[in-house]
């Protein structure tokens, strides 16, 4: 450890590579460019995105149409049909009321009701989305349909 001078060998700006000045700079001959090859040579850059000659990433994606599933909000669909089969006249029906029946498992982060199958019962129906049909379907029995925000929304 060095106590009497603290600031030893500590410069403000390091010195500048001192490049193809003889065999006694340590940068001599080669001038830290190696021998032969791509990057020895004047002229010599890597392009963004350059993957060793690989097929880079941006030519092997789609190049429309491209939709990440990984950050899409994931959609339980339930039908009219399976809501008669389920439910009885009057029931209020809620997203945690289906996960619970089983009608729809816990991946799913939004419900939507969709209009497939006859409905004969009036039921308080409340999810985050409604086909067209659906919607139909449940006010002309006399039911109520409420849309639900999502979280993320």
């Amino acid at each position: 450890m060095i106590i009497d001078d603290v600031h030893r060998g500590i410069k403000k700006n390091k010195t500048r590579k001192r490049i193809g000045r003889g065999p006694g700079s340590g940068h001599g001959k080669t001038s830290g460019r190696g021998h032969n090859g791509y990057y020895s040579r004047s002229g010599s850059s890597r392009r963004t995105g350059f993957e060793g000659g690989q097929t880079p990433l941006f030519q092997r994606i789609a190049k429309r149409g491209f939709n990440n599933k990984r950050f899409a909000t994931t959609v339980g669909v339930v039908n009219l049909s399976r809501l008669e089969d389920c439910f009885n006249d009057g029931d209020e029906v809620t997203p945690d009321i289906l996960k619970a029946k089983n009608l729809i498992n816990n991946k799913f982060e939004e419900v939507k009701i969709l209009g497939t199958g006859e409905l004969t019962k009036k039921l308080s129906v409340k999810a985050h989305r409604f086909s067209k049909t659906a919607l139909e379907q449940i006010t002309a029995k006399g039911g109520t349909a409420e849309v639900i925000e999502s979280l993320d929304s």
